[in-house]
Order: C-alpha cells, then sequence, then structure tokens
C-alpha cells in the first residue's frame, strides 16, 4: 500500500458513557491501551478504535451536517489520506514507535442516535473505522503518519 496517511485527531475517554476529551498526544501501551481510556478490554482486539476523516466528512453529508465534531463518532484516533478498511489483518504503524493490528470494523452503536440525531446509527453503518490491538507501545501525536509496518 503506497499510500501514507496523518493523524488529525486524538481522543480518549477517561469513563463509560461519557464524551471523549481531545488530546494533542498520548501514550499507548501493549498492557494497557491508550493511557488515560477506560477501555481494558482483556482479549485486547479493541484497544485502540480508528476512522478516516473522509468518512467523517461522509456521514456529514449524509445527515445534512456541514461537519461532525471527531468526539461524537467515540473514536479514539481520525487519519485521512489512507484506506482503514484496506488494513485487514495487517500490522500498521503510527509515528516513529507505535505498532497497531487491524483486528476488525467498529460498527456503530445506539448511542450514534443520541450523538448525531435521529438516522446517526444508519449513517455511520459502513464508516465506523476499524478496532485494533497494540502490537509495540509508543507516543502519538497530531501529525504522526500512519502506514503498513
Amino acid at each position: 500500500m503506497p499510500q501514507v496517511g496523518k493523524i488529525e485527531f486524538i481522543s480518549i475517554r477517561p469513563e463509560r458513557k461519557i464524551l471523549p476529551s481531545f488530546l494533542k498526544n498520548v501514550k499507548i501501551s501493549v498492557e494497557k491501551g491508550l493511557e488515560g481510556d477506560h477501555y481494558k478490554g482483556s482479549s485486547r482486539k479493541r484497544q485502540v478504535t480508528l476512522i478516516q476523516a473522509e468518512h467523517l466528512q461522509t456521514v456529514a453529508s449524509i445527515l445534512k451536517k456541514d461537519k461532525i465534531d471527531p468526539l461524537l463518532t467515540r473514536r479514539n484516533i481520525v487519519v485521512s489520506g489512507i484506506n482503514l478498511i484496506a488494513l485487514k489483518n495487517m500490522k500498521f504503524q503510527i509515528g516513529n514507535d507505535v505498532i497497531l493490528e487491524m483486528t476488525g470494523a467498529c460498527h456503530p452503536c445506539s448511542q450514534m442516535e443520541t450523538n448525531f440525531g435521529e438516522g446517526g446509527y444508519n449513517a455511520m453503518r459502513g464508516h465506523g473505522g476499524i478496532t485494533a490491538m497494540v502490537i509495540q507501545g509508543g507516543e502519538v501525536k497530531i501529525g504522526d503518519s500512519i502506514q503498513l509496518a
């Protein structure tokens, strides 16, 4: 895959059922996923969630909005310039150190209706991004590259 993407947005949710908090950078570890994020799943398959900025534009268009606040998607990292679905079963690198492996699609939940209004769930279907597990930790910041490892 020749494309190299870019990290546009980072967020964590310290607790369940609250809106995420925007960050300029975050530490990621194999054991804990994103530092400060509430998710501590034992399977590690959903340690990091990623979504494409291009898909946010699509969802906004479907909902007849000018734009969508990435915090409302409840995803950890927004990227641009790379097709995340094309990373199926592959390892990819963010910045200099972090290596993740795609574990599946990140399907929307019923919270999308609350966050985006009526039709929010269906607008996000097929545009929800991916889930990933941490293979190698490090720090990620806005502007970092994302590419195959």
